[in-house]
């Protein structure tokens, strides 16, 4: 007798399965394939739509239209005085800071948007925080945080873990550490 998925499990089996199809998927075929009616499938495509996956509904099914860019999960640590050089690092090199996280002993994993993809967007961002808009996120467990990095390709996010182990931002993924950070 095969295990039932967890709601979260089966919303990201939904996400798997909507990535690999080059077709849309009916709610039904999903409902088929994670072991729910099509009724529930709605349901959690109404969960994951709000949590900002790009899901749209065709007369066909349901598609992801989310790009088809490398992601890559990277663990830093760095002050506040180098927020600026870490973000300008990797958009020089083409890649976009699609959130920071946080893993947090007491809170659990703490995950903010960012979507910054330019010196512009990072201008922006550093020019709020040294505003006293808000403090960076890094500062609630000692400069250490995780960035999901996208970009045109792997090739791409190597040369940003290059750049960014040459100035020793980045840090070592401890055992403890919840790496679910992957699925947004």
């Amino acid at each position: 007798m095969e295990k039932e998925l967890t709601g979260t499990d089966r919303r990201k089996k939904l996400l798997f399965l909507m990535r690999e199809s080059e077709t849309p998927l009916s709610g039904s075929k999903l409902g088929e394939a994670t072991g729910v009616s099509r009724q529930i499938v709605v349901q959690d495509i109404a969960l994951l739509r709000t949590e900002g996956y790009p899901i749209v509904s065709t007369a066909r099914g349901y598609v992801l239209a989310e790009s088809k860019q490398s992601v890559r999960l990277f663990k830093v640590y760095h002050t506040n005085e180098q927020v600026e050089d870490e973000l300008n690092t990797i958009v020089d090199l083409g890649g976009c800071v699609m959130d920071v996280m946080v893993n947090h002993r007491a809170y659990g994993k703490l995950t903010a948007p960012l979507s910054i993809k330019n010196r512009k967007n990072v201008r922006d961002f550093v020019n709020d925080i040294r505003t006293g808009k808000s403090a960076p996120l890094l500062n609630v467990t000692s400069g250490y945080h995780f960035h999901r990095i996208s970009a045109e390709n792997e090739t791409i996010l190597d040369e940003i873990e290059d750049a960014l182990r040459k100035k020793n931002y980045l840090a070592e993924f401890l055992p403890y550490e919840n790496l679910d950070f992957t699925e947004k």
